[in-house]
């Protein structure tokens, strides 16, 4: 598990600042007069100065954090089906903001719960072969976690957690974060707009009473939940709940957990 006090500037990744333009590699790679090859080497060996996107990452010890992930996806899920304003729209609605907002409700919990995690590098291929099967990445190699998408998620975790946010503050802006009218293809978008501003008022309502002198505090919790939606699906998908349901579509997952009763 990572600590809290832990930097993120010094998980950031440090370049290829050792690569020498005259290894063997290169001189094969350049030996032929291949204008592909020679750009392609040229390519990966001058713009990786900072490769966060290109690192592939998974959990460090995937049983204990796909448990505790797991224990507040299934919190989340609950949240969503203990409210009756939410149970009461079409079900097509349901479904689009189950679809659209699981995550950033996800990253929520796992911020109220404050929880932790650590992650290793997954071994890459050599450079030889990245550089011959550029830009054909299998589909499983595209869909795995990055160091950059995991960075993302932190940041929203931090900015959460300095807040220091009450029970009541997550809750409502679970509400606010749930009911989003932005969402496409709603048929009762002007009845989650009003479900959203409810939800608004409420956490007003609240850091009024808890933090009556902090003026700034609603724009500031609103802003850091707003970064949750910075955080992808697929990282959430493949980083926490691959190692447990492997190959299980999660949206009919998530579908089946939320309607079945």
């Amino acid at each position: 598990m990572f600590s809290v006090e832990e930097d993120i500037a010094n998980r950031a990744c440090s370049g290829y600042q050792d690569q020498h333009p005259h290894t063997i590699l290169y001189n094969i790679l350049s030996w032929r007069d291949s204008d592909r090859l020679n750009d392609e080497a040229k390519s990966y060996l001058t713009s990786h100065t900072c490769h966060c996107n290109q690192r592939k990452v998974r959990l460090k010890d995937p049983t204990a954090t796909c448990q505790v992930a797991s224990s507040v996806l299934i919190k989340t899920v609950c949240f969503m089906r203990s409210l009756p304003s939410f149970s009461q729209l079409p079900l097509g609605d349901q479904s689009s903001l189950l679809t659209h907002c699981w995550v950033p409700l996800f990253v929520l919990g796992l911020a109220q719960e404050r929880i932790m995690f650590e992650v290793t590098d997954v071994p890459n291929p050599s450079i030889l072969r990245q550089i011959l099967l550029r830009p054909g990445l299998s589909e499983k190699e595209a869909d795995q976690p990055t160091l950059a998408g995991v960075h993302r998620l932190r940041a929203s975790l931090y900015q959460l957690w300095d807040l220091d946010l009450s029970p009541k503050e997550y809750a409502y802006l679970r509400g606010a974060t749930l009911f989003n009218p932005a969402v496409r293809g709603l048929s009762a978008m002007l009845l989650i707009e009003s479900l959203q501003q409810e939800a608004q008022r409420a956490l007003q309502g609240v850091i009024h009473l808890l933090h009556p002198e902090d003026t700034s505090r609603f724009r500031a919790a609103s802003l850091a939940a707003s970064t949750t939606r910075n955080v992808s699906h697929s990282l959430v998908t493949e980083l926490f709940f691959k190692p447990v349901i492997g190959n299980t579509n999660m949206l009919h997952l998530l579908t089946d957990m939320l309607f079945v009763q």
